[in-house]
């Protein structure tokens, strides 16, 4: 491990980030959840790439302070947010120790996206089987497509009976 002294500012931001808490899935940080896409020291100032999960994500604004103050709570300060949002953010983008996090939360983790970084869109599709996070059943049904964000489905566990959310892959 490299010592706070003799880490780059760099590396040290990115160690900041790993402490900022998604505001919509608290159990991950924006680092876990893949939203953070580079950190760049201009000398004078440090820029944070972000790609929100989705353009309209609510939660992009609170994100962006959340990152800044981190930033500056550590001293790395002057800094600032830029967003791209190309590529698109995918759930593929999330990082195992995400994905084990959300386990942990009680939220199945969703599988990979297709090949082209996109799910596409079916009237009709089989769904495979989604373990339940507290027991590791197959033996599942989703009760709703949509649960407290429009990024997670609703599923019921029917061995423990247990509701859980699944994050959907996007």
């Amino acid at each position: 491990m490299v010592s706070a002294v003799l880490a780059s500012r760099v590396e040290r931001a990115w160690a900041a980030l790993d402490e900022v808490p998604d505001p919509e899935v608290p159990a991950l940080s924006v680092r876990d959840l893949g939203i953070v896409r580079d950190v760049v020291d201009h000398g004078a100032e440090l820029e944070v790439v972000l790609t929100p999960t989705y353009s309209g994500c609510p939660a992009t604004e609170v994100i962006e302070r959340g990152v800044l103050d981190a930033l500056h709570a550590q001293g790395l300060g002057p800094a600032r947010a830029t967003l791209r949002r190309a590529p698109a953010w995918t759930t593929d983008w999330i990082s195992a120790e995400g994905r084990r996090k959300l386990h942990e939360y009680g939220i199945a983790p969703p599988g990979p996206a297709d090949a082209e970084g996109y799910q596409p869109v079916r009237i009709v599709r089989r769904q495979p089987a989604i373990a339940c996070p507290r027991c590791g059943s197959a033996h599942t049904e989703r009760t709703s497509a949509f649960g407290s964000t429009a990024c997670k489905a609703l599923y019921r566990c029917l061995d423990c009976l247990e509701p859980f959310e699944y994050f959907k892959p996007i």
